[in-house]
Order: C-alpha cells, then sequence, then structure tokens
C-alpha cells in the first residue's frame, strides 16, 4: 500500500514515510492509494475470529511490506489489550465503550497504535524521532502515555491555554522524561495550525526528523476502524444472527478523525447504513450539510471541550477523498446534528436517573444525535450505536454535582491525582515565529 497527499496524487510514499512525515511536504494529509475490500467470508465468519485476527486482517493491507508480519501482530496484541464493551441502554439504543484504556479515552487505540510503529522504525533507521501533536483534550494524554519512555522518541504537546479539563492536563504534563507539554495562549486551531506550519517549515525540519501523532497521521487515524468492526462482532454475537446486519453509529465529532475511520471502515464491506455527525455548538459540519458551504468560525469553548475544534482536519478526507466533493452521495451516509452545554447537561442528568447510565459531555453528544435521528425518523431497521469516548471522570467538574458524588474512582487515574505538573508556558497568539525560535534553540 502506498499513500499520497490530497493536494497532489502524483507522489507516492510507503506507509513507513507517511507515518515519519505526518504531513506531506506540499502541507496535504496523507492518503491510501485505494481502500482495499474484505472478501465477504471475512464478514460471514466474524463471529468465529477473536478481535485480534479482525484487526490484524483489517490493518495488513494498508502497512504493506513497511512493518513484518510477525512484528504487527504483536503491534495488536498490545494495542487492544483493554476491553471494548457495548451495553444496550435502552429500546434499541446500544453504547460502545472506548474508554477502558491507560487514559480512559478512545485514542489510546491509536496513540499505541503509531508508538510501536515509530519503535520498529526508530530501531531501523537509527535516528531520533520527533513527534509535535496538538491536543484539545484526549489526544494529549493517550500520547503522552503511549510514547512515554520510549527510546529514540521524544514527543512535544501544544495545548491550549484553559481549554481542557485539569485531569486532561496532569496526564499530558505529569509524566516528564520525554515527553514535554507546552501550553499555548489561544485555541486548538491555533495549536494545529502551528503543528501544521512546522511541517512545511525548511529549518525546522534540517534540524528534526519530526512526525505528528494527531489524526492527521495516518497511524493514529487508520486503527480507529477497528471499533467499528468489533461493534459489528458483538452485534452479531449478541443477536445469534450471521451477516448482515447493518448498524448506524453516532460519533461525537471534533477533528472528525474517528469517524472519517468508520466511514473507511464502510467502504471495506462493514455494513454501516450511515453515520451521524454528532457536535457541540461548534458546528461547521452540521451547517456545511445544510448549506454546502464550508464555512469555520471562531472556535466556542464548551464543557465537550475535546469537539471544541471549527476547522476539523479530516473532514478533506471525507470530503475529498471518501465522497469525491458530491454533496449528494455525502448526504446518504452522513447527517450531523449541533448540541449546547444546557442540552447536554440534561441529557446527562436524565439517562443517568432513568436508566442509570452514567455519560460523559462528549459521549452525551452522540446519545443525543442518535436520539435526535430516531426521533425523526423512527427508524427500527437497523441496530443504533453511539460511542462514549471518554470516560466521566475526566470532566468531573462538568458533571451535574449529585452525579460527581456517584462516580467510580479508575484505577488508572490514581496516580495523577497527585502528581506534580511540568509545563513550559509560551504566551502567544498564532505567533508562529516565537514557537520555531523555540524548537530551533531547544
Amino acid at each position: 500500500m502506498l499513500y499520497y497527499s490530497l493536494k497532489n496524487n502524483n507522489n507516492f510514499v510507503s506507509f513507513e514515510k507517511a507515518v515519519l512525515k505526518g504531513l506531506a511536504p506540499d502541507g496535504g494529509l496523507y492518503i491510501p492509494e485505494y481502500i482495499p475490500i474484505l472478501k465477504k467470508n471475512f464478514f460471514d465468519q466474524i463471529y468465529n475470529y477473536d478481535i485480534f485476527t479482525i484487526a490484524i486482517s483489517v490493518i495488513k493491507p494498508y502497512i504493506g511490506k513497511s512493518i513484518p508480519d510477525e512484528y504487527i501482530s504483536n503491534i495488536i496484541y498490545d494495542t487492544l489489550n483493554f476491553p471494548f464493551p457495548m451495553i444496550e441502554i435502552h429500546d434499541n439504543i446500544r453504547v460502545l465503550e472506548l474508554f477502558h484504556g491507560p487514559t480512559l479515552a478512545f485514542k489510546d487505540v491509536g496513540a499505541k497504535f503509531m508508538s510501536e510503529c515509530l519503535s520498529f522504525f526508530y530501531k531501523k533507521i537509527g535516528k531520533k524521532i520527533t513527534v509535535l501533536v496538538a491536543t484539545s483534550g484526549d489526544t494529549g494524554g493517550a500520547v503522552a502515555k503511549g510514547f512515554h519512555k520510549k527510546l529514540g522518541i521524544e514527543v512535544i504537546i501544544l495545548y491550549p491555554y484553559n481549554g481542557i479539563s485539569s485531569l486532561q492536563k496532569k496526564q499530558i504534563s505529569s509524566l516528564g522524561d520525554n515527553i514535554l507539554a507546552i501550553e499555548i495562549n489561544g485555541n486548538f486551531d491555533d495549536c494545529q495550525n502551528m503543528v501544521k506550519k512546522a511541517f512545511l517549515d525548511k529549518e525546522i525540519q534540517k534540524k528534526y526528523i519530526l512526525t505528528s501523532a494527531n489524526s492527521i497521521n495516518i497511524a493514529r487515524w487508520i486503527p480507529q476502524m477497528f471499533y467499528y468492526f468489533l461493534a459489528y462482532r458483538q452485534i452479531i454475537i449478541e443477536e445469534k444472527k450471521k451477516h448482515p446486519i447493518e448498524l448506524i453509529f453516532s460519533v461525537p465529532s471534533g477533528n472528525f478523525g474517528n469517524i472519517c475511520a468508520g466511514m473507511m471502515a464502510k467502504k471495506m464491506g462493514l455494513p454501516i447504513k450511515f453515520f451521524i455527525a454528532s457536535t457541540n455548538i461548534n458546528d461547521t459540519i452540521p451547517r456545511f450539510l445544510k448549506s454546502g458551504k464550508y464555512n469555520p468560525t471562531s472556535v466556542k469553548k464548551t464543557i465537550s471541550n475535546a469537539m471544541d475544534i471549527s476547522n476539523p482536519s479530516n473532514f478533506s478526507r471525507i470530503w475529498n477523498f471518501l465522497y469525491k466533493k458530491n454533496i449528494i452521495e455525502l448526504k446518504k451516509v452522513l447527517y450531523s446534528y449541533q448540541f449546547t452545554d444546557k442540552e447536554t447537561i440534561d441529557i446527562i442528568e436524565k439517562v443517568y436517573k432513568k436508566y442509570n447510565y452514567m455519560l460523559d459531555p462528549h459521549g452525551a453528544i452522540g446519545y443525543l444525535g442518535l436520539k435526535k435521528y430516531l426521533q425523526k425518523f423512527n427508524n427500527t431497521l437497523y441496530k443504533t450505536i453511539f460511542l462514549e469516548t471518554a470516560h466521566p471522570i475526566k470532566f468531573l467538574d462538568k458533571m451535574p454535582y449529585f452525579i460527581q458524588k456517584n462516580i467510580v474512582f479508575p484505577k488508572q487515574m490514581k496516580t495523577f491525582f497527585n502528581s506534580k505538573r511540568k509545563i513550559k508556558k509560551i504566551s502567544m497568539i498564532n505567533n508562529f515565529n516565537i514557537f520555531k525560535n523555540w524548537l530551533l534553540e531547544k
């Protein structure tokens, strides 16, 4: 499998080079030269396969010869070493819990997968690799944990001042060693823009082997397909039926990497009817699907901070690559709704009181998106699933008080609450030159 830039389909690179570069030299996101279609027999027998066999079958075509098969298997076993339970809350509405990893967020899978790939490449090239990543919350913690003490790899994490929860900040800043946290006086889009500019700067490129651990990097983005295949396997086993059963997914959407990976899974043959991109009031995509005009506005802060993104990078992969700028075809497979903080808090309270299930602010928006679709179309033909992307403990101060008292304290978090922060503050607003000079002098 080779990869090319969304801005230039004439220059192909291997999986290894695409991962090490992160962003193409022309500033475009890498995309695969084609989407491999899995055989019908794979889906017919999926209930007989364990999660590792499924993940290996899904990912191997995208890696090609860049990593030996035996090492790929080791990466998968190390990555998927925690459960992904699915629970029916009520009336055919299921939740797929993706927060049982080491940092209690869905991004643990992509971060761990990528760290293991880069470890393999470091041993091959023997040169230090610098990972530069912007975070709106959970990416930073997952990347910090996944890359901590990885030989030959340093990680620099940019996060927005007052833009992430206190626990997320501790997850990013308390590890030290090869992990450096930088607080930016701006929003996530500012952080992400600085990361992208760094990849295109010739002076920085001379000094560093620089890559990104955001979902702009294919090694962070593509493994997120696993969730959708594992959910389908669980449905098949639960229903005691054989292929096919069609699914509807509601995905809390910020940078659109997760839902983009799901759409890739659909293109590979997974029987997904369509997706609901559920957003907070940073509603660029809901507005785009209504008007056909892509018009990002300034970022608005919400209690679902990991989704406080106005210009989602991965939507360009959906729009330009998967659906070739065809709004009619895109609307057949994608709905998108936006919800306010009040709606989010209200549904957290309602679901907890009525069904004894605790949503975090992001999963709550996923639930709201699914409910809005079902109220509008009353569709009982498909299995409906929303994604819970983070544990409620990560947003303790945002949760209703009577729920705060009942949140179970996960063992993964005990080390962070008493840890000391190691943060470097660079005061800037959209000032790339200050950041660049710091990188060059570091």
